[in-house]
């Protein structure tokens, strides 16, 4: 225990500087961007100048960058992200609003994809060469090639618009979910075609890390030894060879993390998903700063956490494994 509580203490005291680094680099970064908040919100209006120049002393931003970016910091310490120049409302609340939306699309897609993925994988390794591996391996190729918000717009063109199967747009009826059983299953059809189309990237490449890890273990001596012995399949399989080609596999869904969440965010747009993805995409058209900030922050701090988890698991199954 102690030597994996120092493990993840040392870990965490690395990621503090790390998200300081990258919270100072998105500021800049979007601070130096073309574009003014301001004169978006005004809008076409023809206010005076005296106006503009007053929502911007409101706002903050008529100091200078260093002068704002250490305000903002201060303010971060704290726990406090600013308040949205749009939607006037503190980012903080924002957030948690659209947080479960964000996380139920996610997480479903990134579980769909590791377990078919998996599934496929293990599969494929065990008929290499064979009908159902060269189906595999082209369907994944075919499936990683694929941009998520082309295949988002043509799943609604097919099971949507022509078939009339699946709804194409938000998270509920408008009318509202009924309760029970029923609305849970209304629930869920809003749900398919965007977390199919999340999940479909990261679906290919685990099921490619899966065969490639599978294949290098299946025709290890211990595997070998363990057929010799009489085990069964189900034991050789997953037993010993998932279990030794774990490690790669695992690393891949671990570090994806981070992706799935900041890749949510076209996906949401093409589905009008109510979720934080969608927020980002809005914010950035609006060059609403505070909420691009945190959302950014909030990627990156999920995928310090991810490698984090991911390490510790690698430990858990492998004791071999060593980390600095």
């Amino acid at each position: 225990p102690r030597p994996v509580a120092g493990f993840i203490l040392r870990r965490l005291l690395h990621a503090i500087p790390l998200l300081l680094a990258v919270v100072v680099l998105n500021f800049l970064l979007i601070a130096f961007t073309p574009g003014d908040p301001i004169t978006l919100l005004v809008g076409d209006f023809p206010a005076p100048p005296e106006y503009v120049e007053q929502m911007r002393r409101e706002f903050g931003l008529d100091q200078p960058v260093w002068v704002q970016l250490l305000r903002y910091l201060g303010k971060v310490v704290r726990g406090d992200f600013g308040y949205s120049f749009a939607n006037q409302r503190p980012v903080s609340t924002l957030i948690l609003d659209r947080l479960g939306a964000t996380l139920e699309l996610t997480l479903t897609a990134l579980a769909f994809a590791s377990v078919v993925g998996i599934a496929s994988g293990i599969l494929a390794a065990r008929t290499r060469g064979g009908v159902a591996d060269t189906a595999i391996q082209g369907a994944s190729s075919a499936g990683y090639s694929i941009p998520d918000f082309w295949l988002g717009q043509l799943l609604i063109l097919v099971f949507a618009i022509g078939l009339g199967w699946l709804p194409s747009q938000g998270n509920n009826p408008v009318r509202g979910v009924v309760p029970g059983f029923e609305g849970f299953i209304e629930h869920l059809r809003y749900l398919i075609l965007p977390a199919f189309a999340l999940s479909l990237r990261y679906l290919a490449l685990i099921t490619r890390i899966t065969r490639a890890a599978m294949l290098e273990v299946m025709n290890a001596d211990f595997i070998l030894a363990s057929r010799a012995r009489g085990a069964s399949e189900w034991t050789v399989v997953v037993g010993h060879a998932l279990r030794n080609a774990a490690a790669p596999v695992l690393t891949v869904i671990g570090y994806n993390v981070g992706f799935v969440l900041a890749g949510s965010a076209l996906i949401e747009a093409v589905f009008a998903w109510p979720g934080i993805g969608r927020l980002l995409y809005e914010s950035i058209s609006k060059r609403d700063y505070p909420v691009m900030l945190a959302i950014l922050l909030m990627v990156s701090a999920t995928v310090v956490v991810a490698n984090l988890v991911t390490d510790i698991v690698h430990r858990m199954i492998d004791p071999r494994i060593e980390r600095s």
